[in-house]
């Protein structure tokens, strides 16, 4: 009996659904803005990571990178990368302090699987060089070299505002080696921001 007095409301609901359904489908759609062809400015977005730490351990990094965002899921760019290192030992294996540097270019490709996430790869080319101080009061160069670094890692946006955000990342050098500038051999994690991504 109950299921026979709820019939006609379920008939009520479903004439209601398909009149409300119809109506929605004879409404004209937005139309979507035609997309631009070529060089479109508004794709850009500028990040990169910069950093100071002062005391024992003495970081100032200024990276900067601009980027372009192709579609939805890709996006490239460059950078330029500009290091400063000054680890104090207070004696340590006779090595009072040692000091090094770094400048460099880097070319890097993004995927997007989703919008605020996305896998990077980071080709590098650094120029290192260094000095060590010895407790003792001597001192040695370590020589410039140029090596090259290839980071693979993944990332996060953390918007902020209107087309702006924080980013958090990790990175691996694949070329690395242990205690060898820039990156060594061990994960590298990055904060920075990006405006216009």
């Amino acid at each position: 009996m109950k299921l026979l007095k709820l019939l006609p409301l379920c008939f009520l609901c479903i004439c209601f659904s398909a009149t409300l359904f119809a109506q929605l489908e004879r409404q004209p759609q937005p139309q979507k803005a035609p997309e631009q062809k070529g060089f479109d400015k508004s794709r850009l977005f500028f990040g990169g990571n910069f950093g100071l730490s002062f005391g024992d351990y003495t970081i100032i990094n200024v990276s900067p990178q601009v980027g372009y965002r192709f579609n939805r899921y890709v996006a490239a760019g460059m950078g330029i990368n500009g290091q400063y290192y000054s680890v104090k030992y207070n004696g340590y294996a006779g090595i009072d302090k040692d000091q090094y540097g770094i400048a460099g270019l880097n070319v890097f490709g993004r995927v997007y699987p989703i919008e605020q996430l996305f896998a990077q790869l980071q080709p590098e080319m650094n120029y290192t060089w260094g000095k060590v101080k010895y407790t003792d009061g001597s001192s040695s160069t370590i020589d410039g070299k140029t090596r090259t670094s290839l980071l693979i890692g993944a990332g996060g946006i953390i918007p902020t505002g209107s087309r702006a955000g924080i980013t958090i990342m990790i990175q691996y050098d694949l070329l690395g080696e242990a205690n060898i500038p820039p990156y060594g051999n061990k994960p590298i994690y990055g904060f920075g921001v990006n405006l216009g991504f």
